[in-house]
């Protein structure tokens, strides 16, 4: 059954948009940049061994995640049908970890129950939540869901590496309006969820000698 999305964002990731996304943003160079990326915000940790990414995309940021932490559960959320499949199909984790949906209207709860029962666990959640340069894609107005639903699903952290501005912006994006937003992520999500604590931020430059990437600042919060 077709997916039906609430906002003009979503519908434009699940399109040929996002199909043309993962063409441009794939090989062993990002994942050798992703993989020096969390090597650091993973040192800043304890005892992760669930890891949950909204909006994985082809699974770059977990394929790294694995290197990282060949033992960890992962689990993943992608909106367009084609990265989807190609997640799936990737050997990268078990095909019945990944939801196929937005993560806006994401319902953690049920799954989170669901996993509880799986791996009987007191743990609902996931040790370590990531979000990366997905949050700059989504409609403004739904931003306290995906906020809301980061804070649920995760048991220990949050971690947020997007496009940082103090004050909210939008960007024209490869010639479209309103597709890319700009912001403080990191600080209103600590502002509505105040147990949140920071353990550590950092930069990535796409100068960077050996391993460059977009410029991504990043947050990781413990609860």
């Amino acid at each position: 059954m077709p997916h039906t999305f609430t906002t003009a964002q979503e519908a434009f990731w699940a399109s040929t948009f996002g199909d043309d996304y993962i063409d441009r943003n794939i090989g062993d160079d990002l994942v050798a940049s992703n993989t020096r990326f969390f090597s650091r915000i993973l040192s800043k940790t304890r005892n992760v061994n669930s890891v949950m990414e909204f909006g994985a995309n082809i699974g770059l940021n977990l394929l790294a995640i694995r290197r990282l932490l060949p033992k960890a559960k992962l689990s993943a959320i992608e909106i367009n049908q084609k990265a989807y499949e190609i997640l799936k199909s990737s050997g990268i984790l078990d095909p019945a970890d990944i939801h196929h949906g937005s993560i806006i209207d994401f319902a953690p709860s049920p799954i989170c129950q669901k996993r509880q029962q799986n791996l009987q666990s007191p743990n609902t959640g996931w040790d370590f939540v990531l979000i990366k340069t997905v949050l700059i894609h989504i409609n403004p107005d739904e931003l306290g869901k995906v906020y809301k639903n980061l804070y649920e699903t995760s048991e220990k952290y949050i971690c947020i590496c997007e496009y940082y501005n103090p004050v909210p912006v939008s960007i024209t994006y490869r010639g479209h309006e309103d597709r890319l937003f700009k912001r403080d992520f990191a600080g209103e999500i600590m502002d509505l969820y105040p147990d949140l604590k920071l353990v550590d931020y950092g930069f990535i430059w796409k100068r960077d000698n050996m391993f460059p990437a977009d410029d991504i600042t990043w947050f990781l919060l413990e609860k």
